[in-house]
């Protein structure tokens, strides 16, 4: 916001230059995209031929430890050149492609005791804000998961601290999502408490990436509306559109970005005595699984009502099970995935809600090959 600013001012000191004319300049469509580190050296031989769509690349990064010290994941102090992190640190300067590498953190308890302690929570702002500015990052992506609702003060003051910490460089945050609390109670509770301080968040971060995927059966309304047919998607464009419109209730919508996947599950399944099925998360997956099974099992994938892909099928093995349970019929499987049309479909969303762009997770080789063909080109320009 603070070189949203800067430039609005700058423009207003051009000959000829009005509010009307400032008014006028519409921001292109940001995308950016995760690389992972555990695969590295395929999701940037993947994204390298792709830069010029891009704004932002993400890489995971830096994992904190329990102590608050920060692990280099992707190799960012490899002092080789031929390493893959100095490659996408290379193209990505000659594509004037921001490096924003993500600071990841997990351990809800560690990050709990490190952020109510005012020392190692500055300890920590330091920390990451030397690390961008040595590095010659254009800033950092903060994703800290499983917080506790008693965290979120003190990483409103982590945020508070960093952003002014990190001077011109950028501060990315990605958030979980928040359902709308009339779509994810039959009774909405008097009180809901939040890890996340959205008036906060939209302050002290520049870019706010809601991490809009792994709906599951979060959404009653939507669960509801599949009129009795599996349904567990990992993003419907409803429920997104839910969720971000929700988030733009409090966060500017010049900072929102909707964070979509390139990958899907797998689940058993069954049908439930009174109405709905049971899910049980087999594993994660990329499109290019979910192709090849069909095509073993001579199925055709089909789109269905959330917009994704997903087919069903029937185990060749029967699971051993002692007792009368054995006597059940065995769960069927379905596999449902989000492909390059599901993320094109996110696109349009972003521009429909005009929200600031979306981010990919993830690019690691593995995604639809045809998301390619469905990122608007030229985004950073």
């Amino acid at each position: 916001m603070r070189r949203i600013l800067l430039f609005s001012f700058l423009l207003l000191l051009l000959p000829g230059s009005s509010h009307a004319a400032a008014k006028s300049v519409i921001a292109p469509l940001e995308i950016s995209g995760w690389i992972p580190y555990w695969r590295e050296a395929t999701g940037t031989i993947d994204v390298i031929p792709h830069l010029q769509d891009f704004t932002a690349v993400m890489p995971f990064g830096y994992v904190v430890q329990n102590d608050g010290s920060l692990y280099d994941a992707f190799g960012f102090d490899a002092t080789s050149s031929t390493s893959t992190a100095s490659l996408l640190r290379v193209t990505t300067k000659a594509e004037k492609v921001k490096m924003i590498p993500t600071v990841m953190w997990s351990n809800g308890a560690a990050i709990d005791a490190i952020l109510k302690s005012g020392p190692r929570r500055r300890a920590l702002e330091v920390r990451i804000a030397d690390l961008a500015k040595k590095q010659g990052f254009s800033g950092i992506n903060i994703d800290f998961e499983n917080k506790s609702a008693e965290s979120r003060p003190y990483f409103s003051l982590f945020l508070k601290g960093l952003y002014a910490r990190m001077g011109q460089k950028w501060v990315y945050c990605s958030i979980e999502p928040r359902t709308p609390p009339a779509s994810a109670f039959d009774v909405i509770p008097k009180t809901l408490d939040y890890a996340n301080d959205y008036t906060a968040i939209n302050r002290y971060c520049d870019r706010v990436q809601i991490m809009a995927y792994d709906q599951g059966a979060v959404d009653l309304r939507l669960n509801a509306a599949a009129d009795g047919q599996p349904y567990i998607p990992v993003a419907d464009t409803a429920w997104v559109k839910k969720v971000m419109t929700y988030a733009a209730q409090t966060i500017s919508k010049k900072k929102l970005v909707i964070g979509v996947a390139t990958y899907g599950y797998e689940y058993d399944f069954t049908k439930l005595s009174q109405s709905g099925y049971r899910y049980d998360l087999n594993w994660a997956l990329n499109p290019s699984y979910a192709l090849t099974l069909a095509g073993e099992l001579g199925i055709t994938p089909a789109r269905n009502s959330a917009g994704e892909m997903s087919f069903v099928y029937t185990p060749t093995t029967t699971p051993q099970v002692a007792g009368a349970a054995a006597a059940a019929t065995p769960p069927l499987h379905i596999v449902w995935w989000s492909d390059a049309q599901a993320i094109a479909d996110k696109i349009a969303l972003a521009r429909s809600l005009g929200v600031r762009g979306v981010a990919i997770f993830k690019l690691d080789g593995g995604e639809d090959p045809a998301l390619w063909g469905v990122l608007p080109q030229g985004t950073k320009k």
